[in-house]
């Protein structure tokens, strides 16, 4: 902070003072005339025979101070300052932003169960639930929203969140959704009593090859030791006995999860990881032996935004040498957060404790406490430092080596650093690349293309069906070519030749989203750019694998680095 000459500089002690004592002391409390009680309960409870400095502060401000002062309004300002002042993963986070932090994590939300697009001012339904609201009621993919609840949201250039809000709301409402439906002249009406809809955290789950299974986790939500029991059950069924398990970019979630899914694929009694808070108390968690999928060949993907659980799952299985861990260093987020709920339904996640990894690391990266946009940018400073493409720019302290039971060497103080480095790869990425990916161009036309070939795509069940689908379309390519030169960017040839399976990858794989495979569309398309993925598929197609230090894998560098998924603009109603 840095107030000079003004009210701030006088009020801030007091601020903070307020902060500390409301936010987390008083939170339980909401009657503001029983302040002086109730931190005389508070100090009789604790065993102190006076109150402290900021007991006395909160009880000078509320019961002095010359001017009305709203306690409420100031702990909500000075509560997140404080936090700023510790490490940069405890925060405060008021009333206002708790649904939509926990929604994902719990697993549902309530709303109409459609995936719609409205990027081209239209408002398109991509995919239907099956046996949800919008399916029961008669929605098919393809419609138009044309209305909500009598409300224009067609045409208008109304923001993407605004129809979100409109189509969201309390489980057993009714919605009123007017569609413009192909081959139907006029609109169609239709009554949608919205009800909880899941939020899955296994993003794909499908079959590889005749026996590599591929699971992608997203998060570790509430569900997803379920998600991912139901996913192996079904994947086993196909024959699955090697598994390929995504977490890149998977920024961690419930502890309990990532336990859970550790004592899955390991023997009874492994130490999966143990806390340590600031006494030196210890929690450990081993496995119980009851992991149904210990056989399973195992491959962990892990990049620079794998983090927390993601890290404590990989970390388990690389320090047992339970399996392979591929892709570049992790994230590095060591510490453990507690969710303290207050009674205004604002909560604090305060940290703990850090946890370590079973041979003793911590991987948490270094810190300093309220610096909190230099830590923020250590992933840019990665980048710079060349870590994304040469694991020989990665130094770790020989002070924080440690062995695993089988010799294997594994290091802490930042990340987990994969058995097998998979550089980042821009061999492909070019000029016209970047412009149509950047524009949104590339993915504006795979939007245009579902909903011209909509017939075609509601028949396709599997895998197999949008592969031949795809590939009848011998046009696929030069179609986008022309639709992006109508969108202002000229045909490269040069480029287009170099980018080619870039393109032409990406194409299939949002067109891949727009049916009911969802994201198995996607990610079963992206396996040809995929170069962590196919390295990941040749290890487990070796017929043995022994335990050996990290590899190195380095591609030709140009450019920029290539976004093998780029943002959409997709929302689930």
């Amino acid at each position: 902070m840095k107030y000079k000459n003004s009210k701030h500089t006088i009020l801030f002690p007091l601020l903070l003072a307020v902060g500390i004592v409301l936010g987390i002391l008083l939170g339980q409390f909401v009657g503001r005339n029983k302040a002086e009680s109730q931190l005389r309960t508070l100090i009789s409870r604790t065993g102190l025979t006076s109150p402290n400095k900021l007991m006395q502060t909160c009880m000078l401000v509320e019961n002095k101070y010359v001017d009305s002062i709203s306690m409420d309004s100031l702990t909500e300002l000075v509560i997140p300052l404080m936090m700023k002042e510790l490490d940069p993963h405890s925060e405060y986070i008021p009333a206002r932003d708790m649904q939509a932090m926990n929604e994902s994590l719990e697993g549902e939300f309530d709303g109409i169960g459609v995936m719609f697009n409205a990027a081209t001012d239209t408002v398109i339904v991509l995919s239907v639930i099956p046996n949800g609201p919008s399916a029961k009621a008669g929605v098919v993919a393809g419609d138009r929203i044309i209305e909500v609840n009598d409300t224009l949201v067609a045409g208008v250039k109304m923001p993407q969140n605004d129809i979100v809000k409109r189509l969201r709301g309390k489980r057993g409402t009714q919605v009123k959704l007017s569609l413009k439906r192909q081959g139907v002249d006029e609109l169609v009406d239709i009554e949608v009593t919205r009800d909880a809809i899941p939020i899955k955290s296994i993003e794909a789950a499908f079959m590889i090859s005749d026996n590599i299974g591929f699971v992608r986790l997203s998060q570790f939500a509430r569900t997803s030791y379920v998600e991912l029991m139901q996913s192996l059950a079904m994947l086993r069924e196909q024959g699955m006995s090697k598994l390929i398990f995504d977490l890149r970019g998977n920024t961690g979630g419930f502890l309990d999860q990532a336990i859970m899914i550790a004592n899955e694929f390991l023997p009874e009694g492994k130490l999966i990881v143990y806390t340590e808070d600031r006494n030196g108390q210890q929690v450990k968690e081993f496995s119980d032996g009851g992991g149904r999928s210990t056989d399973l060949e195992l491959v962990i993907l892990i990049d620079e935004g794998s983090a927390s659980s993601s890290e404590i799952l990989a970390g388990a299985v690389q320090d047992n040498d339970r399996g392979t861990i591929v892709g570049r260093r992790s994230f590095g987020k060591g510490l453990v957060q507690q969710q303290v709920p207050y009674a205004d339904g604002s909560a604090l996640r305060l940290t703990i404790a850090r946890y370590y990894t079973p041979t003793g690391r911590s991987i948490q990266k270094p810190y300093e406490n309220g610096h909190q946009d230099e830590y923020d940018m250590d992933i840019v400073h990665r980048y710079n430092n060349n870590e994304f493409f040469s694991a020989d720019s990665i130094h770790f302290d020989d002070s924080l080596k440690f062995t695993t039971p089988k010799g294997k060497i594994v290091y802490g103080g930042g990340g987990i650093m994969p058995d097998v480095f998979i550089p980042m790869d821009t061999l492909d990425v070019t000029k016209y690349f970047m412009e149509v990916s950047g524009r949104n161009i590339l993915y504006r036309y795979t939007i245009e293309y579902a909903d011209k070939h909509r017939e075609e795509l509601n028949k396709v069940e599997t895998i197999a069906d949008l592969k031949a689908m795809l590939d009848a379309d011998k046009n696929l390519l030069s179609d986008f070519i022309r639709y992006a030169a109508g969108q202002g960017v000229k045909p490269v040839q040069r480029d287009i030749a170099r980018s080619r399976l870039l393109i032409e990858s990406q194409l299939r794989a949002y067109i891949g989203r727009n049916t009911m495979l969802e994201d198995n569309g996607f990610y079963s398309n992206i396996i040809p750019i995929d170069k962590v993925l196919q390295r990941s598929i040749e290890l487990l197609q070796q017929p043995a694998q022994t335990e050996q230090p990290a590899q190195t894998e380095q591609p030709a560098q140009t450019e920029q680095p290539a976004q093998t998924e780029q943002s959409n603009n997709n929302e689930k109603n």
